[in-house]
C-alpha cells in the first residue's frame, strides 16, 4: 500500500532537524535491497543533501541486463522555508512523492516483486529552503542552483525520466490531483504519450490530464525568461526523454505554502510513476516515438541549443 509510504515519510520529513541520511536510514529499515547515497552540498544559501537510490531489476543494467532503466526525480527548491514559515510546504511534494515512491518499490523487492528494469530515485531534502518571487504566487528557491541539481538528480544511466513537482502556483491546469506534460526530449517538444496516458486512466481511474508547457519552460533556469516552474529543468541536462508529473490543484498555491499537501494526490502520483517503471523496465512503455523524432531531427534539424544559455546579449 503506497498511502501507508507517503504518510510515513511525510511525517519523516515534517521536521526541522531532517536531513537526507534520516531518509536513507528510513528506506533501509524497508529494505536493503537498493543501493542509497547521500552527498551534502552547500550552495549560496546554505546547504542540502542529495539522495539518490538505485534499485536493481531482475534483468538490470545493474546485474548486467539489457532492460531500460527508468529515472524518478523528485524536483523541488526545498521541503522547509524555515525560520520564515513553520512546517512541511508545498513545494516539499515532489521529494515526498519521490521517496515514498523508493520505499514501495523497495518493500515490492523485499516481497518478491522485483521489476525487470533498474530504477533510479533521486531527490534532495532541505527543510531551510529560502522563497523567490514569482507570479501569480512566490515560488520556493533552492540553496544550490538548478545546474548543481541536474548534476547531482540526472545520472547517464537514466533511459527516461519521470520528473515529479509540485505545480500549483499558476491559473494553467485547474486540476486537484496531478498531471503530465508532453514528452521532451533534446529541445523538443513531442506530442504526449499515448502509453503514458493509458496508464493514467489506469493508475488514477479517470481520464488523464495533462499540463500544457512552452518552449520558454524546457530552457534553463537564470536566461531571464518566464518558466512556469522547475518541472522539465532536467531536460536540459539529457539526451533522454523527460516527462513532468506535475502535483496540481484547482487554485494557485504557492510553493511556501504549508498545509497543503494531500497525501492521497501525492499516493497518485507514487502508484502511477511505479507502474510506468514496471511497464517501461518491460519495454511496453514508450516515452516517445523513435522514428517521429529522426523525422524531426531530419525536417528540422536539432534544437539542443535549447538546452543552453542561449546567445547572452549585454544589456545597454
Amino acid at each position: 500500500m503506497s498511502l501507508k509510504y507517503v504518510m510515513e515519510v511525510l511525517e519523516l520529513m515534517d521536521q526541522l532537524q531532517v536531513t537526507g541520511e534520516d531518509v536513507k536510514t528510513y528506506l533501509e529499515q524497508v529494505s536493503t535491497a537498493g543501493k542509497i547515497t547521500v552527498q551534502t552540498v552547500e550552495g549560496k544559501a546554505g546547504s542540502t543533501d542529495f539522495i539518490k537510490v538505485v534499485i536493481p531489476g531482475e534483468n538490470g543494467k545493474s546485474n548486467g541486463g539489457d532492460a531500460p532503466t527508468l529515472g524518478i526525480i523528485g524536483r523541488l527548491g526545498g521541503i522547509g522555508a524555515r525560520p520564515e514559515v513553520k512546517g512541511f510546504v508545498s513545494d516539499g511534494d515532489g521529494a515526498l512523492a519521490c521517496m515514498s515512491a523508493a520505499a514501495k518499490l523497495l518493500d515490492m523487492f523485499g516481497k518478491g516483486d522485483r521489476l525487470n528494469g533498474d530504477v533510479i530515485l533521486t531527490t534532495h531534502i532541505c527543510p531551510t529552503a529560502p522563497t523567490l518571487p514569482h507570479d501569480p504566487v512566490p515560488f520556493m528557491d533552492s540553496p544550490v542552483d538548478i545546474l548543481t541539481m541536474n548534476q547531482h538528480e540526472v545520472t547517464e544511466e537514466m533511459d527516461a525520466i519521470l520528473s515529479i513537482d509540485t505545480t500549483k502556483g499558476n491559473m494553467i491546469t485547474n486540476h486537484k490531483g496531478f498531471a503530465i506534460t508532453p514528452t521532451v526530449k533534446e529541445g523538443y517538444i513531442l506530442k504526449v504519450s499515448s502509453d503514458l496516458l493509458h496508464v493514467y486512466t489506469q493508475s488514477a481511474g479517470r481520464l488523464p490530464v495533462t499540463l500544457p508547457i512552452t518552449t520558454q519552460d524546457i530552457t534553463p533556469y537564470g536566461n531571464g525568461v518566464y518558466h512556469v516552474n522547475s518541472i522539465l529543468q532536467p531536460a536540459v541536462a539529457t539526451k533522454a526523454p523527460v516527462v513532468g508529473v506535475a502535483i496540481t490543484a484547482e487554485t494557485a498555491v504557492a510553493g511556501c505554502g504549508t498545509g497543503a499537501t494531500h497525501p492521497t494526490d501525492v499516493e497518485q502520483v507514487v502508484r502511477y510513476a511505479i507502474e510506468v517503471a514496471k511497464l517501461f523496465g518491460e519495454k511496453k512503455c514508450s516515452f516517445y516515438d523513435d522514428e517521429e523524432f529522426a523525422r524531426l531531427e531530419t525536417l528540422y534539424g536539432k534544437m539542443t541549443h535549447l538546452q543552453t544559455m542561449g546567445n547572452q546579449v549585454a544589456k545597454a
